[in-house]
């Protein structure tokens, strides 16, 4: 299984940021980084068709959320049909940020995925924990609780990317200890296992502060398929990195 690197560009950006920023990273990527990563990268929606033009063959693009509409009288919404059709492969939902700012529930969440599944959409689905919920030992029951209600039962290893973010690690500078990856992404794919035939193929994300010095690491722990790189996935440079540093 390759590894995923994964760039959430979240708010930043600017037609001549992505031009720059994916010609950039398209230069780098050769044969033997192919061999062993695939690319995707969210960048701000306005931004998605000024990205397909410079990501060329290797980097998909995805859309960093979608309604949980089909389609009306919902101002400034995006339905997952316009993501489909504008030629966007994946889409981002539950991001801690997104749960954090707009109040989005596990529930709301699924029905997302549900529409994004309907509509030939990869869906990656966020889970993690606050440091309040770990440091009460909370985590594990967190996790759980989300994943059983905001993966849908239509979920495959085809149609669904599980990436884990602990929220206290987001932004932060601080990250979970390999240990703790490797304990949280075993809970997560036991609870896989539980529900879906397919679970041992389904891509684990790590997504809190990866960067190219501690992915190495990151990226050799059993279960982690890969990473969602928030501040480092806007610099070539270390988002190149972090995906010659995977094993």
């Amino acid at each position: 299984m390759k590894k995923l690197i994964a760039g959430n560009w979240k708010m930043n950006g600017s037609v001549e940021m992505t031009q720059d920023l994916l010609s950039e990273i398209n230069s780098e990527i050769d044969g033997d980084l192919l061999d062993k990563c695939g690319f995707l990268v969210f960048p701000p929606a306005l931004y998605v068709t000024e990205a397909f033009k410079n990501a060329g063959t290797y980097i998909d693009v995805g859309v960093q959320d979608c309604s949980h509409n089909e389609s009306g009288a919902y101002t400034g919404e995006i339905s997952a049909a316009m993501i489909k059709d504008c030629g966007a492969s994946h889409v981002l939902l539950g991001h801690s940020e997104r749960r954090q700012y707009h109040n989005e529930t596990d529930e709301l969440v699924c029905t997302k995925a549900k529409l994004a599944f309907d509509n030939g959409l990869i869906a990656v689905i966020c889970i993690g924990e606050t440091e309040e919920q770990r440091d009460n030992g909370k985590a594990f029951d967190v996790v759980e609780k989300q994943l059983a209600a905001s993966v849908p039962e239509s979920a495959n290893a085809e149609n669904t990317i599980i990436a884990y973010e602990p929220v206290w690690a987001i932004g932060t500078g601080k990250t979970a200890s390999a240990a703790d990856v490797a304990e949280m992404h075993s809970f997560i794919r036991g609870k896989l296992g539980e529900r879906f035939s397919d679970s041992e193929n389904f891509y684990i994300l790590y997504g809190g502060s990866m960067k190219p010095e501690n992915a190495g690491e990151l990226l050799a722990t059993p279960n982690v398929n890969g990473g969602l790189i928030g501040g480092a996935s806007l610099k070539a440079d270390q988002f190149l990195a972090i995906a010659k540093a995977a094993p």
